[in-house]
C-alpha cells in the first residue's frame, strides 16, 4: 500500500463522515488562515466547504480539521476497511 493510499483510507471516511452529519468544522491552512462550515464535498486534492460562500480549499494548503463537536470515528474500522478494498 502506498503512503498516499494509507492517508485515504482514514482522510475519506473521516471526511465523509463530517459532510453526511453536516458537522460545522474549522479548518485551519498551513499560513495560519482559519476556515469556517461544512464540508460540501471532497475528492482527492479539494475539498468543498459551505459557510456564506463556497470555498474549493485544496488539501495540500490545509494544516488542521477540527469538528465543531466530539464525533464518534472508528479509526481501526476505518483502516481495516481500507485494507479490504486494497484487496
Amino acid at each position: 500500500m502506498s503512503s498516499q493510499n494509507k492517508g485515504q483510507t482514514l482522510q475519506d471516511p473521516f471526511l465523509n463522515l463530517l459532510r453526511r452529519d453536516r458537522v460545522a468544522v474549522s479548518i485551519f491552512l498551513v499560513n495560519g488562515i482559519k476556515l469556517q462550515g461544512q464540508i460540501e464535498s471532497f475528492d482527492q486534492y479539494v475539498i468543498l466547504l459551505r459557510s456564506n460562500v463556497v470555498q474549493l480549499v485544496y488539501k495540500h494548503a490545509v494544516s488542521t480539521i477540527v469538528p465543531s463537536k466530539n464525533i464518534e470515528f472508528d479509526f481501526k474500522e476505518a483502516s481495516a476497511a481500507g485494507k479490504k478494498k486494497e484487496s
